[in-house]
């Protein structure tokens, strides 16, 4: 082989040696730019909105948002298979999980409603009809003020952080009846607007004409009533990660709790802002009075 060719030949390995490097290095930069959030369908909204946002500012990032319920964003954290797990729910209320075992990051607070086919008549109920409801009960809307018409339950399924809030606060405790169960808040909302009778529940930012919001006891579920906890069926919505986060996840965190998508994005699309809380609750339940001038 003459010496021209040769030099081709280590030319032509030094390319291909330099692309396959620079094959990879885009390969590993493309998944360093990438954040996978998994869980609660409540917080997907929020969580879809501040990660376009995020990206818009921060060129080449990319917030992969995928639902599942809290279940499932719980357990994939831990697991290390996401770099967050969404949840309405406090790591240590899930069967399974290890909360010793993860970092909580408070994002937001959602409040929960019951929502009715417009059909029924319905536009308020008490605890007490509430739980008559969904525990079966009560099989007709007319034994609860409504029109003479077969009452049909949809939940959410089970290890939503959804339905856990709503069974421990608005049904206090009580499990609902076995019915047909649905993954996504939007399916939810879509099934009891084009279904008679229907009954179910869903955060606050899921609520639109095509469906009728119920009051309890007297008190509407707005946003100021569950900040000052007079409306109980609400939760926090949680970004959990592991001890050790990865650093671009830390600071998509810290991009959704700041004082920019608190007073915009959050309030925007109905949920509430942590600093416009006059209450906090704990694991257990317990609700404390923020003190004036604390957040």
């Amino acid at each position: 082989m003459t010496k021209k060719r040769w030099i081709q030949c280590l030319l032509l390995v030094g390319l291909m040696i330099l692309g396959g490097w620079a094959y990879q290095t885009r390969q590993v930069n493309k998944s360093d730019m990438t954040i996978t959030a998994v869980g609660s369908t409540a917080l997907q909204p929020l969580v879809e909105a501040a990660g376009e946002d995020y990206s818009t500012h921060h060129l080449g990032t990319f917030i992969n948002v995928q639902g599942g319920g809290s279940g499932t964003g719980l357990s994939q954290v831990q697991e290390g298979a996401v770099d967050i797990g969404n949840a309405d729910v406090f790591a240590e209320e899930q069967k399974g999980i290890r909360a010793n075992r993860l970092i909580d990051h408070k994002v937001a607070v959602v409040g929960i409603t019951p929502i009715v086919n417009r059909s029924t008549g319905i536009t308020h109920l008490t605890t007490a009809q509430l739980i008559d409801v969904f525990t079966g009960k009560a099989r007709n809307w007319a034994q609860v003020g409504g029109k003479n018409q077969k009452i049909v339950i949809l939940n959410r399924a089970q290890g939503s952080g959804t339905r856990a809030t709503f069974e421990r606060f608005g049904l206090n405790n009580h499990r609902s009846l076995a019915a047909q169960e649905q993954d996504s808040s939007g399916m939810v909302r879509q099934i009891v607007a084009t279904t008679p009778g229907s009954i179910s529940y869903v955060g606050f930012s899921y609520v639109d004409k095509t469906v009728q919001a119920v009051s309890l006891n007297g008190i509407a579920p707005t946003n100021q009533n569950v900040a000052n906890n007079q409306w109980p069926i609400w939760s926090y919505e949680h970004m959990y990660t592991g001890k050790h986060p990865q650093p671009l996840a830390q600071k998509f965190i810290k991009y959704v709790q700041s004082r920019e998508i608190q007073n915009s994005l959050v309030r925007r699309l109905g949920y509430i802002s942590m600093a416009d809380m006059q209450v906090t609750r704990d694991g257990h339940g317990k609700v404390h009075r923020v003190e004036a001038g604390h957040e």
